[in-house]
């Protein structure tokens, strides 16, 4: 599926039938019309929403790009075509504006506390996305300065706790390592035996879930002395907030994972004005 089949899909949730307000009280004329911020923040989200004006023949004129930083009263887009047109797609643009400029600014934000603290170390996305939009929840997330992780099931080995509740952790990491050659074999861990373990069996990353930090460097320390850190990227998450994140980003780690980059994200204000000035 094309991004912009995905994007009609979006309108054909929100106007089955057709705008029936618009069709019914404004007649066929043309307009022009603005796209403003109503905060300041990352903006993302443009390309798509221009995607969707243009594909219903109303021109865009782009007054921001996606990843500008930009302040409340900002325009973003400038359109004019038709009215009727406009106004069908006006509430699903500004929804997608609105939550990938949400996610961006706070990846922006969390990605800073981390590169402040340790340049090397990047924060990720998780699968914690808004059923249907995870490709915009993921682009988002790399417009912001994060790693958007593996985008969905089909696209890496994640061994997680429910795996290793049905296949012993070592037998895990080897049939899948007979499965593929070419995908990273990542394992979700808690406990410094399975760290070690992990790194034994030839795994590429190892996520230390819902350690502590004093957890994390007891385990870092263990496979440091084994000769086995610098063979495996390490990964953490679980618990990490903006108040722990730069306690964390402080220890010898490669990755932090956070899923509420976007599952509990704040969308950033945008509206639509039309310009009182209607060109007949």
């Amino acid at each position: 599926m094309t991004m912009l089949n995905h994007l009609l899909q979006f309108v054909d949730e929100d106007a089955p039938s057709g705008d029936v307000t618009s069709d019914s009280v404004i007649p066929d004329i043309t307009c022009e019309a603005v796209i403003k911020s109503e905060q300041d923040g990352i903006i993302a989200g443009l390309e798509e929403a221009a995607e969707l004006f243009s594909h219903f023949e109303v021109s865009v004129k782009f007054l921001a790009k996606d990843g500008n930083k930009v302040s409340m009263n900002d325009s973003l887009l400038l359109l004019r075509g038709d009215a009727k047109k406009i106004l069908l797609i006006e509430r699903t643009a500004l929804n997608i504006i609105g939550r990938m400029s949400g996610i961006a600014t706070q990846t922006r934000r969390l990605a800073g506390l981390v590169t402040s603290v340790n340049p090397s170390c990047r924060i990720a996305a998780t699968r914690k996305t808004c059923p249907g939009f995870r490709i915009l929840d993921k682009k988002a997330v790399t417009i912001g300065g994060g790693d958007p992780h593996r985008m969905n099931l089909s696209d890496g080995i994640l061994i997680k706790d429910n795996h290793l509740a049905l296949v012993p952790l070592g037998t895990a990491i080897m049939a899948a390592k007979k499965k593929t050659a070419y995908k990273k074999i990542e394992v979700e861990v808690e406990t410094q035996k399975n760290a070690l373990i992990a790194a034994k069996k030839g795994a590429d990353v190892i996520m230390l879930d819902n350690m502590s930090p004093p957890q994390i460097v007891r385990t870092l320390k263990l496979l440091k002395r084994e000769e086995l850190r610098d063979r495996v990227i390490i990964e953490i998450s679980g618990g990490i907030d903006e108040q722990s994140l730069p306690r964390y980003a402080a220890l010898d780690v490669n990755v932090i994972s956070l899923g509420g980059l976007t599952h509990s994200v704040k969308n950033l204000s945008v509206t639509l004005e039309i310009i009182p000035q209607i060109i007949q």
